[in-house]
């Protein structure tokens, strides 16, 4: 995951001196390369034990290391492709300055979404989904409709994967879950109250939990055995859960097509889904 999106995501909820120690970093990565850190503690203020212990309060041993992880972010990151426009949609622009932002817009979110979430953790939550007796997929408004998406997905391979929209009904069915169950919770703000609820219960159940977050600190991501992230813009679009929405399938996606790869019969139960389907189409 990139420390620039991490501390971006933490920023506000940052004590003042590390906001501006974090502020500086993130608007000036580059320059933040070629400072020691007596150089940024001098270019924000603040002493050199500060920037040491922000480093620190990141997971690093120390400035060096926060150092090299801010260098691989940089070399990590994606640039949009020439020609494509990335920026806010203001209501005069025409149809193919719209349809560029929109893509670009995606394109984005999708690509900072999949550099967010390391090998590791999604190994770690693929595991977790492959071990279930039961998956119960949680999420309401947008989300409902990614979670929709991936219970039908996962049923296609035998899986025994539920999704309801109705959030009573889904906190009926978290309360039979147990040890042998997961519940995979989609919510990017993280405080979507009837899925951290529903994460609650299943927690209470013994059921181990999957969060599909934003970056930010939220409840939802605190409760959670392993934590997936998502990346959006919805400001660029100006509309309600665009890239969130395309961030969230980008990552069930992955752990959909991750588990084809690990289930032997996969070919054969997708085959006979769409076999079966295939009648009602003549």
């Amino acid at each position: 995951m990139s420390i620039l999106k991490i501390i971006a995501a933490k920023l506000e909820t940052m004590a003042p001196a590390d906001q501006q120690i974090g502020q500086f970093i993130i608007d000036n990565p580059d320059g933040m390369l070629r400072l020691s850190s007596a150089a940024l503690a001098e270019e924000t203020g603040r002493s050199q034990s500060s920037v040491v212990k922000f480093s620190q309060k990141l997971g690093f041993a120390g400035y060096q290391d926060l150092k090299l992880a801010v260098s691989r972010a940089k070399a990590q990151e994606w640039q949009v492709p020439p020609g494509m426009i990335h920026s806010t949609i203001e209501v005069d622009d025409n149809y193919a300055t719209v349809l560029q932002k929109l893509i670009g817009s995606k394109l984005l979110s999708m690509q900072e979404t999949i550099a967010a979430n390391g090998e590791d953790a999604m190994a770690q939550a693929l595991a977790m989904l492959d071990g279930a007796r039961r998956i119960h997929i949680a999420g309401v408004g947008a989300s409902s409709l990614v979670a929709r998406d991936f219970s039908y997905k996962l049923q296609k391979l035998g899986r025994y994967a539920l999704h309801v929209s109705d959030s009573h009904v889904q906190m009926a069915n978290v309360s039979t879950l147990g040890s042998d169950d997961v519940v995979f919770a989609l919510s990017y703000s993280g405080t979507s109250i009837e899925t951290l609820r529903i994460a609650e219960l299943a927690k209470a159940r013994g059921a181990a939990v999957i969060s599909v977050t934003g970056l930010q600190d939220n409840p939802l991501m605190r409760l959670a055995d392993i934590r997936l992230h998502t990346v959006a813009d919805e400001e660029r679009a100006r509309s309600s859960a665009i890239t969130a929405r395309d961030a969230q399938l980008a990552v069930t996606d992955l752990l959909f097509i991750l588990l084809v790869q690990r289930q032997p019969d996969a070919n054969e139960y997708v085959h006979n889904s769409e076999a079966s389907v295939a009648v009602l189409k003549v």
